[in-house]
């Protein structure tokens, strides 16, 4: 936990840590990743379910100041995070907007209104595309014909090297170019 909170304060991030010891609530297996930055200034309006992942770059705020020069307050909002979410890469979550249960919200997302539970959301102004177990089927069913690499495919495998990579890429140059890793 040293090592992880001291990369975070390189990358300019509050850690988590510190944000849950200002109030912030995070369920089981939270998963944030590099460059993600949650509202350090009203961290104890924000809640996170379990088994959340969010993407590089995400941004979580309770708080929206573009009010503070014309009315002297800043407006602040709740903002709930349910269980089995995915945030995509660079996505904005603002004040006052709660996310439901197994949802996925695509890269890039700005996420100004509720999204409700079981469903996937994209775009700016994020809105629903598509119902969340319908998405997990068509994944299912790609992987079933696809090229699906297990973990020695990744960094984390001590066996993961050029050889892997160069297969990796060729076998997705003769698919579809796309594919999926454990």
């Amino acid at each position: 936990m040293k090592i992880r909170s001291f990369i975070y304060k390189l990358r300019g991030e509050t850690p988590t840590e510190v944000l849950i010891k200002n109030g912030l609530k995070v369920g089981s297996n939270f998963n944030r990743m590099g460059r993600t930055e949650i509202d350090n200034s009203h961290s104890w309006l924000i809640t996170i379910g379990d088994d959340v992942t969010l993407a590089p770059g995400v941004h979580i705020l309770a708080h929206d100041a573009s009010t503070k020069n014309s009315l002297g307050y800043t407006r602040i909002g709740l903002v709930k995070i349910g269980s089995n979410v995915f945030i995509g890469a660079e996505s904005i979550i603002l004040p006052g907007v709660t996310i439901g249960d197994n949802v996925v919200i695509g890269a890039g997302s700005v996420v100004t209104k509720n999204i409700p539970s079981d469903s996937v959301a994209a775009g700016n102004p994020a809105r629903v595309i598509q119902e969340y177990g319908v998405f997990i089927e068509r994944r299912k069913a790609e992987m079933k014909d696809g090229i699906v690499f297990d973990e020695s495919y990744t960094v984390r495998s001590s066996d993961f090297g050029q050889e892997k990579r160069e297969e990796m890429i060729k076998k997705l140059k003769e698919g579809s170019g796309t594919g999926y890793v454990r």
